[in-house]
């Protein structure tokens, strides 16, 4: 696999200089660094933005900031992200890097619980992508309905759908990361709202739109 990994990565368009900057920060200086989205997964989404040219953009869970610059880079004249990270400790890092990307004005992060900011936001959202605790998966969910924050025609885009591959073994006795993505699929598989598509790509990629 990893030779395949290589091969993907040096078929693929290359990654900007700051996001790779980025990324060697992050395995330097921050726990867990695998969060991040990276070079593949980083493009794709990029891509993605390309093709719906959302004009408002919600981020649950930005980590290092990444997947914000990512998106960021492929937004329309007039687009605009809003990214919320619950962990303050990362704000200084995160903002280092959005005040020296080009796309600096296109993006807005908020520092908080993205349950209590989102709503408050006065924004309905073309493009969703969710990454924040894996035990609230369901409930970013459904505030995007109860809220009014996304219409007929928004899409999701759920990270780490597929959880190490965790989904289809069974539950360890208190591992209720696993166990809230699989419910956050199953409900999504059920929510006649929608529909969707699950993305094999890295940890996995529930893309979804709204009926």
């Amino acid at each position: 696999m990893e030779a395949l990994d290589q091969y993907i990565e040096q078929h693929s368009s290359p990654e900007e200089p700051l996001l790779k900057e980025l990324e060697r920060e992050t395995y330097l200086r921050v726990l867990n660094p695998r969060m991040i989205s990276g070079h593949i997964q980083g493009r794709l989404m990029e891509m993605l933005v390309r093709m719906l040219r959302p004009q408002r953009v919600l981020e649950i869970g930005t980590f290092t900031g990444y997947s914000a610059l990512a998106m960021a880079a492929g937004l329309p004249e007039g687009g605009l992200i809003d990214t919320c990270e619950v962990d303050d400790e990362l704000e200084m890092m995160i903002l280092s890097f959005f005040e020296r990307s080009a796309y600096r004005d296109k993006i807005r992060l908020h520092i908080g619980s993205a349950l209590e900011i989102a709503p408050t936001l006065g924004e309905c959202y073309d493009l969703v992508f969710i990454d924040g605790d894996k035990r609230e998966y369901t409930a970013y969910y459904e505030m995007l309905f109860d809220n009014g924050l996304v219409r007929s025609g928004s899409w999701i885009m759920a990270d780490n759908i597929l959880w190490y591959g965790k989904v289809v073994e069974p539950v360890a006795k208190g591992d209720r990361q696993t166990q809230a993505i699989i419910d956050f699929n199953r409900r999504i598989i059920e929510d006649e709202r929608v529909e969707n598509v699950i993305l094999p790509i890295r940890d996995g990629i529930n893309l979804i739109r709204v009926k």
